[in-house]
């Protein structure tokens, strides 16, 4: 099964390969690192490697680098020599990575799941444990660390409603692969039932939380609203809506929404971030195509006319402190069927919290925030004008939501504690 899923890799990649040619060619940063998804490493790296054999932390994306990066700030606290390599799948998971992972050894990209490539990397890393953020699962990967005896973890482990009835496709395939697996940390009694019924051995399955619940929170998060106050040119009394994490379909509702405000509250400020960066330049086109001013993220150093009505985040890794500026915070993803994406980031700064009627892939995190008062859920772009003005009209009720958002994180708190003592067994 192992070399027919490799046969259909290869078909899928070349298949793929002039889209990404196009994309390399258009986008520059989508050049580099393809000698590292193949397993080929600079050699002053390789020695480093071979000598500290390090634990290799997996993170796709930013969200999940983010999640890794808590785990380790504590384990390497407790275990100060601790080496750790971290490697990610795209471009901006790795420039966040090497700014969150100071300590680590290096931060590389994740090779493709061929062979080849897979048994380059690793008898090049050469690593003590591997873990594996969310659910990661590479076939070949897998199946060469069990025969390596290269323990691997999941964890902050989750596995949403369509990838389940994806992997149930395949079922005896994936049974096989996650016999490969030591361990699974997951995030919820749901994640936990279906990687079960995929075939994972139960005495490897764990329920330990969710750990972005266990971000710390801002050691004064008025000074660092200020902070931003003063980089972007913002009153104190000015509202801001941060709408982080948009994706296309959605910016035209949020300025819609955000033109029928205005006309209620004159000094509205929003600040939109769309998913993927690359796409700041279209986004762009349809802030000025609704008659609206905007303004880059990057520009502000030259920017001297004071804030805009939009401002355009084209930079990585800021959009989680950006919550703190917000009066209110809107999780993206949520008004297009893309599953939501991370609504704990706005919640930690005590930001009141609004998401459309699409969070499959935060089902429990949603509903919980919900049920506690600390997130309100909109149906369509109607109902998140009126959820929005109403919030806009009333301090005292977006001060009782963001303070209702803080005690929801910090009852579900300790999942790194968890995670940790269980890892502690597979570390030699």
């Amino acid at each position: 099964m192992y070399s027919a899923y490799s046969l259909l890799l290869t078909i899928v990649l070349l298949a793929w390969a002039p889209s990404v040619l196009l994309r390399a060619l258009r986008y520059p940063r989508y050049r580099e690192g393809w000698r590292e998804r193949l397993g080929c490493y600079p050699e002053a790296l390789v020695s480093r490697l071979h000598a500290v054999r390090p634990v290799w932390i997996h993170a796709v994306s930013v969200g999940e680098v983010g999640a890794a990066s808590i785990l380790a700030h504590l384990w390497t606290a407790r275990r100060p020599v601790l080496p750790l390599l971290v490697s990610t799948v795209t471009g901006t998971g790795r420039e966040v990575a090497r700014r969150t992972f100071p300590q680590a050894a290096a931060v590389v990209y994740f090779p493709i799941d061929l062979p080849m490539a897979v048994h380059r990397t690793l008898a090049t890393v050469r690593p003590r444990l591997i873990l594996l953020t969310e659910t990661e699962i590479w076939p070949n990967f897998l199946h060469k660390c069990a025969a390596s005896k290269v323990p691997v973890a999941i964890i902050n482990g989750r596995i949403s409603a369509r990838s389940f009835a994806r992997y149930c496709l395949v079922r005896p395939f994936i049974r096989r692969i996650l016999q490969c697996v030591d361990l699974f940390c997951m995030q919820t009694d749901t994640d936990a039932e279906r990687i079960l019924a995929l075939g994972a051995s139960p005495e490897r399955v764990h329920v330990v939380g969710n750990l972005k619940f266990d971000a710390a929170s801002p050691a004064d998060a008025s000074s660092l609203a200020e902070q931003w106050r003063r980089e972007l040119h913002i009153e104190v009394e000015r509202p801001v809506l941060v709408a982080g994490s948009t994706h296309a379909g959605e910016e035209e509702v949020l300025l819609q929404v955000f033109r029928r405000l205005r006309s209620e509250f004159p000094d509205l400020l929003l600040i939109l971030a769309p998913r993927h960066p690359e796409r700041v330049a279209q986004v762009e086109t349809v802030v000025v195509g609704q008659g609206l001013t905007a303004v880059r993220r990057s520009a502000f150093a030259q920017e001297r006319d004071g804030a805009k009505e939009v401002i355009l985040v084209d930079t990585v890794g800021e959009l989680s402190t950006l919550y703190a500026v917000g009066s209110i915070s809107f999780v993206g993803g949520s008004l297009v069927p893309r599953g939501g994406h991370n609504l704990l980031e706005p919640a930690l700064h005590g930001c009141p919290v609004l998401f459309g009627p699409h969070m499959e892939n935060f089902i429990e995190a949603s509903a919980y925030f919900v049920e506690q008062g600390a997130a309100i859920q909109v149906g369509d772009a109607a109902d998140l004008n009126r959820q929005l003005a109403r919030l806009l009209r009333d301090p005292a009720a977006r001060e009782k939501m963001g303070q209702a958002a803080m005690a929801a994180l910090a009852a579900h708190q300790g999942a790194c504690e968890r995670t940790v003592a269980l890892l502690e067994r597979l570390v030699l």
